[in-house]
């Protein structure tokens, strides 16, 4: 095994949701994309708006990180890789540090990345210090590196905090409240960075806040082993997938598109809101997004639902997850109560509801194999139709996700991760 390569390092972390720990990761890539640094950034836990404003804040890719969802084997090529090229490596965690399992604290301990905590410091003055101090000291052995503050109202707040710290913990900057800085969001999560006119100019205005608060100094390299070989049989070599991407379907995973790829497969993208035919496809891939906001005008695309229509009826594959499913479905009743037709392909219909229908990571055995994801949606789906499979948590979160299928057409809720099981993703796909 060669030798370990050594990079900067650090896991952004906090108490709880809701902190701003997208908004302090996505300043700090900008702050040093701007020194003139290459900046890799890493999102742990299944996720797909974060890294979006994590990819124009940092200027590459945005891959996943999970003990669990992606493996350690598979996290610590990512890392290896990473290692080689960036002069920073930031990894955005998810929920609370301690949070799930495994948590933001697992992944840090596991690869030796020192933790980073981003506290919300709003309305708060010395308790910051004991927040902060518990974080350092919960686990013994979890790296920690310091303590930045987020929602900072005025110097003197950020004075305040400071000097809270106690047992030689490290400040590492405070960034205020500012309305120009703060990402908007919606029901799941955050707004998708190419909605953001001005995100170019709400990261550089982080960055520069948050360079005007800190030295912007690297923090100590980490030592990433090189991952063990991995030897695989699955082929994808000469077919051609259409995947959907546009503003209705935009929840995909990069490592999902670099493994067809790497197995062989031409990709093809479309629009289902805006082109009228399909590529010409062996395959399909819908992925999900947000057709809840699109729904009367992927109705009235006809020539694009006649296309995809006529691809399943022909017998090839159709992968479709979470939106991608509620587009094969009779019809989709959004939050205001307007109903839209669909695609008719899967018997049923869903409804928008404002309160979180399902959160938790899945894994779904089915016949061509077992692979890992996720479920995460706002809505609630009504059909007949029996289910081949149901997803598992690890965490025993609610989901236990039904799968359906109808000849080669596969559905469900899961956002599945191919990288977990490259054969079975191959199967499904495979003409």
């Amino acid at each position: 095994m060669s030798q370990p390569r050594h990079c900067p390092a650090v896991l952004i972390a906090a108490p709880a949701s809701g902190q701003g720990k997208t908004t302090v990761t996505a300043a700090l890539a900008r702050l040093h994309r701007n020194l003139g640094r290459k900046v890799r950034v890493f999102k742990c836990g299944p996720d797909f708006l974060d890294p979006m404003i994590l990819e124009r804040a940092s200027g590459a890719p945005v891959y996943q990180l999970d003990l669990w969802m992606i493996g350690a084997e598979e996290s610590r090529r990512l890392l290896w890789e990473a290692a080689a090229e960036a002069d920073l490596i930031l990894i955005e965690g998810v929920m609370g540090l301690f949070d799930g399992t495994p948590s933001s604290a697992d992944l840090a301990r596991h690869f030796g990345v020192p933790v980073l905590a981003v506290i919300d410091g709003t309305a708060m003055a010395q308790t910051f210090g004991a927040l902060a101090l518990g974080l350092a000291r919960y686990q013994a052995d979890l790296p920690f590196a310091g303590v930045l503050a987020n929602r900072v109202g005025s110097t003197r707040h950020a004075q305040l905090l400071e000097g809270s710290l106690t047992e030689g913990l490290r400040w590492y900057g405070g960034l205020s409240r500012e309305r120009g800085i703060e990402l908007p969001s919606r029901h799941l999560g955050l707004v998708q960075a190419s909605e953001l006119n001005d995100l170019d100019a709400r990261l550089d205005a982080a960055a520069e806040a948050l360079g005007a608060s800190c030295d912007a100094a690297l923090p100590p390299p980490v030592a990433f082993a090189e991952p063990t070989p991995c030897a695989g049989t699955a082929s994808l070599a000469g077919v051609r997938i259409g995947v959907a991407r546009d503003e209705a379907f935009a929840f995909i995973y990069g490592a999902n598109l670099d493994l067809l790829r790497n197995l062989g497969a031409q990709l093809e993208f479309f629009s289902p809101l805006h082109d009228r035919e399909l590529p010409t496809v062996d395959s399909l891939y819908l992925p999900g997004g947000y057709p809840e906001l699109h729904h009367h005008a992927l109705a009235a695309n006809v020539p694009m639902s006649a296309a995809i229509r006529a691809h399943h009826a022909q017998g090839k594959p159709l992968l479709a997850e979470c939106g991608g499913m509620l587009y094969l479905l009779d019809a989709l009743t959004d939050v205001a109560g307007e109903r839209a037709e669909l695609l008719g392909l899967l018997p049923g219909e869903a409804t928008m509801q404002k309160r979180l229908a399902a959160l938790a990571l899945q894994a779904v055995e089915l016949p061509e194999g077992t692979l890992r994801g996720h479920t995460y949606h706002h809505s609630l789906t009504r059909t007949a139709l029996e289910p081949i499979a149901r997803g598992l948590s690890p965490n025993g979160g609610r989901g236990n996700e039904a799968v359906y299928r109808l000849g080669r057409l596969t559905a469900s809720y899961v956002h599945f991760y191919f990288p977990s099981n490259p054969g079975a993703v191959a199967a499904l796909l495979q003409p």
